[in-house]
């Protein structure tokens, strides 16, 4: 009750407020409170006591206020004070960012107008928006990183489609609780009879004969756990095909799956005797290095003789790595290799050298052989360190006269100069032969092979007269 005997609140009444104690309720009622005349000149100005960051604003008294607004914010400041001198009140806060020209940086401010004098004196309350604007910039990094990592997912989904599509292996991916596909590539729809569409997100224990969904589900896991998973037979319903599924299990973001890799079945047991278990330990522990490749020429394996031939520290990290990275001639070593070997099924004696990982090179022979799994050609290399045959013979070492007769016949009829002239160029004629008949008469090879340029080769095909007969 006031002295008067009436209520502080009635009728929408405030009880008189001494004018000792206005400005800190004004104050600590608003984060920046300021006074204004009609003309924009700064009266007063009354910092929040409890923000630090406002305190020492007593230099803006006296000053045009926009002297302290950004250059974007004054158009705004004089918009609303017009609006205010015409009708007497602002429709709407403004937000305005003040400026501080000696510390160099700024602040957003969201004024509501309050006319407080007949003499269009005009009180800016103002709430900090700062909190607000850190919030919209975490907001905005936040949908920013978002985004990104949408576009990163999209990116790697891509790629996965991309390689699913075009690897040549039948892959199915399925999920370990309910054993649906959820991803699968076009070798696999073709293997199982129906269309890739047809087959997503249905059971894989639907598709197959025999087997419920609880029994493969057992199947697919014990053999998933089991060393040398060489996977187990499934028939197809639809085509009676009889196929091997290898499971391999993972898990992605809590859920396991299963990648199953399916491969036709052959029905023959493999061969568990001695010639085999000798024929895998002679490959393992022979002392030449033997390297079996695809039929574009990657590296599928290799033994550790030809792991110390080119300094390599373990198998994997040869993989998919072409042969011609090891060769000195590199693909034009590679192709004479695979393409006599593809022509009469095998190539012996091929002399060349290996680079190895650091860049050491050694001589070697090379014997190649096509081999062929039922699905698709590959090749052995077997490699052989022909440093040793490099070495001079021994002193003394006798010489059959049978290698000795064609040159002893030409002592007496011609010069010492003339012989050597003479072996020479047979020696060279049949290099050159050789080269031709190894490289399916390419000219480009044969030089590279022979270490001539295209133009020298030519010179000497014309001089043994061996360019028409080539051509």
């Amino acid at each position: 009750m006031t002295s008067r005997g009436t209520k502080y609140w009635d009728s929408g009444a405030i009880p008189l407020i001494g004018p000792d104690i206005l400005g800190d309720i004004i104050g600590s009622l608003a984060d920046i409170a300021i006074v204004i005349s009609a003309t924009g000149k700064i009266l007063s100005v009354l910092p929040n006591p409890s923000r630090r960051a406002y305190a020492d604003l007593k230099n803006w008294d006296k000053r045009d206020v926009r002297e302290v607004l950004s250059a974007e914010s004054i158009p705004k400041f004089e918009r609303a004070l017009a609006e205010y001198l015409d009708a007497g009140a602002v429709s709407r806060a403004v937000e305005l960012n003040h400026y501080d020209n000696e510390r160099k940086w700024q602040f957003p401010i969201n004024y509501t107008f309050n006319k407080i004098g007949p003499d269009n004196t005009i009180l800016m309350l103002g709430r900090d928006m700062q909190p607000v604007a850190e919030l919209q910039q975490q907001l905005v990094k936040a949908q920013i990183a978002l985004e990104k990592d949408y576009e990163s997912h999209r990116e790697y989904d891509t790629r996965f489609q991309v390689l699913l599509g075009h690897t040549t292996d039948a892959i199915i991916f399925m999920s370990a609780s309910d054993g649906r596909i959820t991803e699968l590539n076009s070798a696999a729809a073709r293997l199982l009879g129906k269309k890739r569409d047809a087959l997503q997100n249905t059971s894989l224990a639907q598709e197959l004969k025999g087997l419920s969904r609880p029994d493969l589900m057992d199947r697919l896991f014990s053999t998933a756990q089991t060393d040398g998973n060489d996977g187990f037979e499934i028939e197809v319903a639809q085509s009676g095909d009889h196929l091997r599924i290898s499971p391999s299990l993972f898990r992605a973001a809590g859920e396991r799956m299963f990648l199953c890799r399916l491969t036709p079945f052959s029905g023959k047991p493999a061969r568990d005797d001695d010639y085999t278990r000798n024929l895998i330990a002679l490959c393992e522990n022979g002392s030449d290095g033997i390297v079996m490749t695809d039929g574009t020429g990657a590296i599928t394996s290799a033994n550790e003789a030809f792991l110390n031939l080119v300094d390599a520290t373990d198998g994997r990290s040869l993989r998919s790595r072409q042969m011609s990275d090891f060769l000195s001639r590199g693909n034009v070593d590679q192709k004479v290799l695979m393409d006599h070997a593809s022509r009469v099924g095998s190539m012996r004696l091929y002399t060349t050298r290996l680079i190895g990982e650091y860049g050491g090179q050694r001589p070697v022979t090379i014997s190649a052989t096509l081999l062929s799994n039922g699905h698709a050609p590959c090749f052995a290399f077997v490699f052989r360190d022909a440093q040793v045959s490099e070495t001079p013979l021994p002193a003394g070492l006798p010489t059959t006269d049978d290698d000795a007769r064609p040159i002893m016949e030409l002592v007496g009829s011609a010069t010492l100069k003339e012989i050597v002239s003479q072996t020479t160029d047979v020696v060279e004629k049949m290099c050159i032969e050789t080269a031709i008949q190894l490289t399916n008469n390419n000219r480009v090879a044969a030089a590279d092979m022979l270490g001539l340029s295209r133009q020298s080769l030519y010179v000497k095909l014309r001089k043994y007269g061996m360019l028409a007969k080539e051509s």
